[in-house]
């Protein structure tokens, strides 16, 4: 049967100062399966070149797993050399509101940098620019616990959903500016984005000013986080177009950088907010923020009780690019800053390709730390190299082109899906699904545990290839739809 790589680098548990590394002496295990984990598993055998069997056979006994350890040998011995040279490593460098940026990487204001240190430590590992967290003039007091994560079953450490009830800079708000104009100083070629947050026309532009007399390249207005202790704040101002017209309008009447407001994703429309702020003047829409949700783990509650507050993760990034695709689509034409569940290279292309110029990462970096801003620059930096693209800005926008209004789309062909027979292992897992959830067109002989499509009954909506474990089910050509008889 063939080896998951992807399956085996998902058990790694990513380790500081790996032990594998440390006992294999001649490469760097670790950094290689981590690579895979980030989905550039054609960069890693760079990191273990030099290795043998028996340095792999080290680390792997060194591998410190709480049930049994990673296959390390195996793992990289079943990737093959990469076909992109590996000399080639294109610039990622974009403008963003006419600021130029050494890569679209951004850190998102949240939690992940909330003083200099913080940023400074992500900045030397190659982030190319920070929103930094939330500034307003109102005191903020945190809740504990603040955080909350959905995993699979028993499965720790790895969610794919996160909740927070965190608000905003807890620092003096002289304290922020202080670390933001510092931060410029030290780090020129970085970009450095204040967010703000008023509750008044005035606290918005005196916030506005402090961050241009702090240095700021540019401003991120807040007008989307879901779980302000005071009203009129936040995601309470996101959802009406006249409100974030008025606060843009005056934020961009006092200062001169670039003034981003952030979207609610709370909301039927968010291009109508987004438009009006266009209409003020805004350089750049930011979104999204996080998706209003509840969890239900006691864990979780403060004294007993619970609240609404935001979501996110990878399992919002759907939601975030349908809100991205809203924003692209219309026709107040704007910059882009898309947010919301970006974990490898392959999910920030997905922003970039619907029309961002740089994308904000948060909860990945909660998860795992600064450190994947590496797969992040090296799989973008292939993906161009194998496209033979010579710059990230050809990519800004084209998918756009591929999505069409409902009633436009092709409903008189069909793809049948097609078994590999020697990827699949005969669990029925596909016939099940089709019978209870689809349109019964797979057959499951109990003796050989062999599944038969009936093509007369298949209607090509590839259920039975989304549940298949193996990935034993694929595609074949698309064809076209005959008739069915009256």
């Amino acid at each position: 049967m063939k080896f998951n790589i992807y399956e085996e680098a998902n058990r790694c548990l990513l380790c500081q100062d790996a032990p594998c590394t440390k006992a294999c002496k001649t490469g760097d295990p670790a950094r290689a399966i981590r690579a895979v984990r980030f989905d550039n598993h054609k960069l890693a055998l760079q990191w273990v070149k030099d290795c043998s069997d028996d340095d792999l056979e080290r680390a792997e006994q060194a591998c410190i797993h709480y049930n049994w350890p990673i296959r390390i040998k195996e793992m990289l011995r079943s990737i093959s050399q990469d076909d992109v040279d590996g000399s080639l490593r294109p610039s990622l460098a974009i403008d963003f509101c006419g600021i130029r940026c050494e890569n679209p990487f951004f850190l998102a204001s949240s939690a992940v940098c909330t003083n200099y240190d913080m940023v400074a430590r992500a900045f030397d590992a190659g982030w190319a620019g920070v929103f930094y967290k939330t500034i307003c003039l109102q005191e903020i007091k945190e809740v504990s616990p603040r955080f909350d994560a959905m995993h699979s079953n028993a499965v720790h450490g790895d969610f794919y959903g996160f909740r927070n009830m965190e608000q905003l800079s807890e620092n003096p708000v002289d304290m922020d500016f202080e670390i933001l104009n510092r931060l410029k100083r030290n780090y020129p070629t970085k970009v450095v984005i204040a967010s703000i947050m008023g509750q008044t026309e005035d606290e918005w532009v005196a916030l506005a000013k402090k961050a241009e007399e702090a240095g700021c390249d540019a401003v991120e207005l807040n007008f989307s986080c879901p779980q302000m202790k005071h009203h009129g704040m936040g995601s309470d101002v996101g959802q009406s177009p006249e409100l974030v017209k008025i606060f843009t309008a005056c934020v961009k009447r006092s200062v001169k950088i670039p003034v981003i407001p952030k979207m609610t994703p709370n909301i039927t429309h968010i291009a109508e907010p987004a438009a009006a702020c266009v209409q003020a003047g805004a350089d750049a829409i930011s979104a999204i923020n996080t998706i209003k949700s509840v969890t239900m783990d006691f864990k979780a509650e403060v004294t007993g009780s619970r609240t609404v507050s935001g979501y996110s993760g990878r399992a919002v990034r759907p939601i975030a690019l349908r809100h991205i695709l809203e924003l692209s689509q219309m026709p107040e034409k704007v910059m882009l800053s898309g947010v919301g569940g970006i974990e490898t290279w392959r999910d920030a292309l997905e922003f970039i390709q619907l029309g961002c110029n740089n994308v904000q990462v948060c909860t990945a970096v909660m998860q795992y730390g600064y450190r994947i801003i590496d797969d992040l620059v090296l799989g973008l930096q292939r993906y161009l190299a194998k496209r033979g693209a010579t710059e990230l800005q050809q990519l800004v926008g084209e998918r756009l082109p591929k999505f069409l209004k409902p009633e436009q789309l092709d409903r008189d062909s069909i793809i049948y899906p097609k078994f590999n027979r020697e990827l699949c292992v005969g669990c029925g897992r596909c016939e099940i699904s089709c019978q209870d959830g689809g349109h019964q067109a797979i057959v499951f002989d109990s003796e050989s545990r062999s599944p038969r499509l009936v093509g007369a009954k298949c209607v090509g909506c590839h259920l039975c290839r989304l549940v298949c474990p193996t990935g034993a089910i694929g595609t074949s050509k698309r064809v076209p739809l005959k008739a069915k008889a009256n």
